[in-house]
Parts: C-alpha cells; structure tokens; sequence
C-alpha cells in the first residue's frame, strides 16, 4: 500500500512539520513518501504530480492559508484516481468535523486533532479489516451517514519518533525553514487562538531536543523556527535551551515565540550578556494593551512587565523583536487600536505586524461573535469584516495603516526619516502611517509595483501635499541619508535631482581626496584616491551637519562611500564652511 502525505505550504522556504511526524510515527510498519507543493503551483500541477506516485492512500495537512487550494487538488484527484483514499488532518479541519465530511465529498477520513497515532492506525485499517471504528479521532462516512470516533487521548511526545533526520531533508536544511518543537499546548486561554483549547503543556526530553538540535545545526540548518506557542514558559528549560544553542550555533538562526511579561531579567541579562549578535529573533503577541479587550478574550498581560522585557532585550542589541497586533478584538474601537499601535510602536521593535481578527474554527470567539455582532468571511481565512464598535470602513482604513507600515518601517528603508516625522510632524506614529496610507490608496498606489526609489519619490509627494512643520528642505535631506544607506552599491539613479553640477561635484571630489581628514578621521582611514572617489562615492550638499546620529543646522556636504570590498555604505557629512576655509588654506 502506497502511502503520500503532503500540503500545499504558503511559500517554497515553509516546510511542514506534520508530514514529518506523521511520517515518522507510521514507519517502518507504513513507508511514508513526502511531497511538498505551495499554494501559488497550478492545481493541474500538483494533480499531476500525484496522480504520476500511484498513491493507495494521500493524507493532506490542511490550514487556513491552504484549504481552498487543496479542496480543487482533492476535487481533481478524485475524477482520475477514484480508488485512492483521501485523508485530511491539521487544525482548519479538525473542528466542523461533520460538516467538512458533509461538503466535501471527496474526502474519505479526517483525522481530528493529534494525527500520528490515529493515521498511524487508519492506514492499519484501511489495509486489513477496515474497521474503522475502531480508530479513535476520527471522522468518516458510514452510508450516508458522519461517524465521528472518540477523542483520542494526547501522546507522550517522547514516544514519537524525531522527524528531523529523513534523508530527503538534508538537501534543503540550508535554504528552507525547519520548523522544531520542545513542547506541544499552551497554559493560556485566549479566545482567538486554536492554542488555547488543548489544556496543559507537554514537553519533549530535553537531552533529545539537544541531539536533535545539534544534528540539524551540524547538518547545514539556516534557520530553526520553534513553534512552541509560549517557549519561555519553564524558565529553566528555556534557559538551558538558549545556553545550549549560544555554545553550538554555528550561525545557524533560530526563531521563537515568548511571552514578554513572565520573562525573568535574569535570563534576559544572561542574554544581553552572553548571546552573539543575530542568531536569536523573539515573536511577541501583544495583540492590544486595551485592559477591557483583553479581559473579554480571557487574555492575562501585563503589560508594564512586556514594556520592560522588550526595552531590556533592544538595550541589549542582540535579537531582533518582532511583536504582534490584531486589529478587531472585542471592544477595540478605532481610536482604541490607534492607542494599542501607539503603546507598541514606541518600543520601535524591529518589526511591527498588523493582523486582523480571524474568527478561527474551534475557537470561543467564533463560538460567542452574536455577543458582538461580528461579521466574518464564510471561507478561510475567516477575517472579521465589522464587529459592534468596529466599521468595514475602519477596517479598510487600518489595513492601509498595515500597507505603508510593511513598506516603510518593517522592510527599514527610511528610518530616519520616519523617526524624524514621527517626532516631529505627526501627532502620532499612527497619525502618520494612516494619514500616509489614506494618500498612498487615493493616488492607486496600493495596485502597482514600485521600485525603491518610488518609495522616497512617494513619500515625499504626500509631504509635499500638506503643510509640514519643518521646513521640507531637512525632510529631504534625511530622506536622501537614507536613501545612501540603502544602498550595497552606488545607485545607478536617484529620487531627486542634484543640487550640485559635475563640475562642482568634481571639485568637492579633488578636496576630499587631497585633505580627507577634513571630513574625519575615519574617512580618512579609508585612503581614497580622487579616482575611487568618482567611482565609489556620491555627494550632495544638505542643510545639516550629521553626526553620531545628531543633527546641528549647519549647511553640510553629504558623503555616502559604497565600500565595493563589504558592499556596506559608509555615510559621513563635512560642514561647507570647514570645505571652504580648506580650501583657502590650500
């Protein structure tokens, strides 16, 4: 019996870690093949493919990012492969179990919940006596009618065999994410979060999670993301965790999700103290800082406690924060959501998502959305679009907020510029990316491509369309910083048009090169020659002198050195009046 399990994953880097422990947990009794496709392959594609392995029997891991596509791939499959069993099992089809089974009728089983033992046992039955009753965690059809087995009780993990060492992976473990678990459950109860309904947390040994670990860093891994749902949960566990991957990374990343406000200072000052730069990346749900909210969605946070762990772990400059909003929970009206972006973006983590609401399967939010009149789409991914204190049209408002934010603070390609305005131009950090997205969607941007330089074009457009406190000659020059520093190599073109003619230019070049110790000694240190300098280097005069990050209004020369050996940007500033007292010295 020829047995296949894939999922169509949202990019080709995502891996799948069910496959793997199903795969794991039915061999050797049942050789499992994996295939892995994406939700952007063509239907016939993937059809195809299958259809070409002769499968008995396909198992398919379902999601939310994913059940439309695998609905036309299981509709297809059944018109050329009738005989083949089809399984589904993952988290968008283990609840509404009955009613999937009712829909879709060219699926076979589901498998509800925890899947290796019960696939494991399906595939048992599906080759000897099809007793299928006998499987518990399982839902099938009987005639006409849904059967729908008992629950079956929670694994010990140490009995599942590891699922990071088939063969098949190693050729991908340096370009594809590897998705690792210590623990399976979630000691918290929030009521938008599928984490919440499984009561307890089970952990893994954590001497294999050691081997483990090791074999996938000395293997080639890039990037190990936990997908453990609160991993600093056991501090002690975590901590020997961190301890452990500080001494063997081998500059492999690794990825997880905390819970900032339980985060002991004292792991966190090990941290600061002991983790190399970059090979640690925390994701942080802050979801709201309304107390009301997240009272209502039975979600404990305090968040003076978060504050502190987040500042302490950016003081630190060791990992990269990446923390978590979601638009249109209980009770969060417009202006309470413009508060909860503001409380958060004042940490400045290094990467702020925006998310709306989805009313998952399963979860007590959906079980209660009358209580709030929430309306939500029928099919995945289920996002709210109104609730009672919540329009369709803030939502569209918020999610331009969403467009810009991505575009101009998570992908950092104009910080100054944006610290600077929201400091100084806007009333708040929300103000700004909303008042800016509101004008990004009004001129169409929102439906056509852009290249980097129509970002610093388009941003300048709004400001040049309202009134700006500062004068817009400092705007664009900090823009014109950031632009540099953007940049490996020296940019083919600019945003703006120079102030200076090539003679100029020529001029400031031959100073610099003659006395560059008028700039600094630091960029003196780098010996340019006139001829490297034409070749390497771009110059534009701007009303600021910049230096160590400080601004003095000062008319300046701006220099951006595209060092062609690190293919990093050297970005420095010289006063016009020290050029020209140089050059009359000279």
């Amino acid at each position: 019996m020829k047995t296949v399990v894939t999922t169509l994953n949202a990019k080709y880097i995502h891996t799948c870690l069910a496959l793997r422990c199903l795969k794991a947990y039915a061999e050797p009794d049942f050789p499992v093949e994996m295939v892995e496709y994406t939700i952007k392959d063509p239907v016939m594609n993937i059809v195809s493919d299958l259809y070409e392995r002769k499968p008995d029997v396909i198992g398919f891991s379902c999601y939310i990012w994913n059940i439309e596509e695998t609905i036309k791939v299981i509709n297809m499959l059944k018109k050329v492969i009738p005989e083949t069993k089809i399984v589904l099992g993952g988290p968008e089809v283990s609840y509404d179990t009955k009613e999937w089974l009712e829909n879709l009728e060219n699926v076979d089983f589901i498998v509800v919940g925890e899947g290796e033992e019960t696939f494991k046992q399906l595939l048992e039955e599906i080759h000897t006596t099809k007793k299928y009753h006998m499987v518990f965690g399982l839902a099938y059809r009987k005639d006409a009618e849904v059967i729908v087995t008992a629950p079956r009780p929670k694994l010990k993990l140490d009995d599942v065999p590891t699922p990071y060492r088939f063969p098949e992976d190693m050729d991908g473990l340096s370009k594809r994410v590897t998705y690792f678990e210590t623990s399976r459950g979630c000691p918290y109860s929030c009521q938008f979060c599928l984490s919440s309904i499984e009561v307890g947390v089970r952990y893994i040994d954590i001497e294999r999670v050691k081997a483990d670990l090791l074999f996938l860093i000395e293997s080639g891994a890039k990037l190990i993301k936990f997908v453990d749902r609160t991993f600093n949960i056991r501090r002690d566990y975590a901590l020997e965790i961190f301890r452990f991957l500080i001494e063997n990374h081998q500059d492999c990343v690794f990825q997880f999700e905390i819970t900032a406000d339980i985060m002991r200072p004292e792991v966190l000052s090990f941290l600061n103290e002991n983790a190399p730069p970059g090979i640690f990346r925390f994701e942080i749900g802050v979801q709201s800082t309304n107390d009301a909210t997240n009272e209502l969605v039975m979600r404990r946070q305090n968040f003076e406690k978060l504050k502190r762990t987040v500042t302490m772990v950016k003081e630190g400059g060791k990992i990269d924060q990446h923390l978590d909003l979601i638009a249109g929970l209980p009770e969060e009206d417009y202006q309470s959501f413009r508060n909860t972006f503001n409380d958060v973006f004042e940490m400045r983590p290094e990467e702020l998502q925006l998310g709306f609401l989805k009313m998952l399967r399963g979860t007590g939010l959906r079980l209660r959305a009358e209580q709030h009149d929430y309306v939500y789409m029928d099919h995945s991914p289920y996002e709210i679009l109104k609730n009672n204190v919540l329009t369709f049209d803030e939502i569209i408002r918020i999610k331009r907020v969403e467009d810009v934010l991505e575009k101009y603070w998570n992908d950092h390609r104009m910080d100054r510029t944006v610290e600077y305005l929201v400091a100084h131009e806007f009333e708040s950090a929300f103000d700004f990316f909303q008042e800016f997205g509101d004008f990004w969607d009004k001129r169409g941007w929102s439906r056509i491509g852009h290249q980097l330089e129509d970002l610093f074009k388009r941003l300048f457009l709004f400001l040049r369309s309202r009134e700006t406190r500062t004068d817009l000659s400092v705007i664009r020059a900090l823009m014109i910083v950031d632009f540099f520093e953007n940049h490996k190599h020296k940019p083919r073109k600019t945003w703006w048009d120079f102030s200076l003619t090539k003679q100029e230019q020529s001029d400031y070049l031959a100073m610099l090169a003659d006395k560059p110790s008028v700039v600094s000694s630091q960029f003196a240190n780098l010996k340019l020659t006139e001829k490297d300098l034409h070749k390497h280097t771009m110059i534009e005069t701007i009303p600021f002198h910049l230096f160590n990050d400080s601004y003095e209004e000062k008319p300046s020369l701006l220099i951006a050195f595209f060092n062609p050996k690190t293919n990093q940007p050297s970005v420095f500033s010289v006063p016009l009046q020290s050029l020209r007292s140089t050059a009359l010295a000279k």
